[in-house]
């Protein structure tokens, strides 16, 4: 009789990430944020980040690198694969989230957080030669993703803000 072993699920926070085996599955909830997902097929090991916002100006030896900017979070990822002798190039990306969570207010002066957080992901996987599998970006409201490091399957689900009753009591 063979025993299936379940896998370590692992919830992944904002300004978070994550590089694991196939023994591993990750969740995070994503609103303007934007995750991207690093697989590599071969050898069963994958990289998760949730990141805030596209970048910062670092300027370097001042300050530590932090995952809650985009560029930063997909450094330490990108080392965590190199210590695994993974090279980015070998691994297929996917990117989701940069959703709308505020639709109804006027963005006439303001930055769409999401929008940008979705290509500066676009714009680092073609600057480091990842090819981008698929992408579930932008829209309205924020999203549930369950990356299964195992298969490299990443399960998404959209929710879309709804409207709570107000009760006079």
């Amino acid at each position: 009789m063979q025993v299936c072993e379940q896998p370590v699920n692992i919830f992944l926070q904002p300004g978070e990430y994550f590089v694991g085996n196939a023994s591993h599955r990750v969740i995070t909830l994503l609103g303007s944020c934007v995750s991207i997902v690093l697989w590599h097929a071969e050898i069963r090991a994958g990289a998760i980040t949730h990141f805030l916002l596209p970048s910062r100006n670092l300027e370097i030896g001042n300050e530590k690198i932090d995952a809650r900017y985009a560029d930063e979070a997909l450094s330490l990822v990108l080392e965590k694969l190199k210590a695994l002798n993974i090279s980015p190039s070998e691994c297929e990306g996917k990117i989701f989230g940069g959703g709308d969570m505020f639709p109804d207010q006027n963005k006439s002066n303001s930055i769409n957080v999401g929008r940008k957080n979705g290509e500066a992901a676009r714009s680092l996987l073609h600057s480091h030669n990842i090819r981008m599998a698929s992408a579930d970006l932008y829209g309205v409201g924020h999203r549930q993703i369950i990356f299964d490091v195992s298969a490299g399957d990443v399960w998404v689900r959209q929710i879309k803000p709804s409207v709570f009753p107000f009760f006079r009591y």
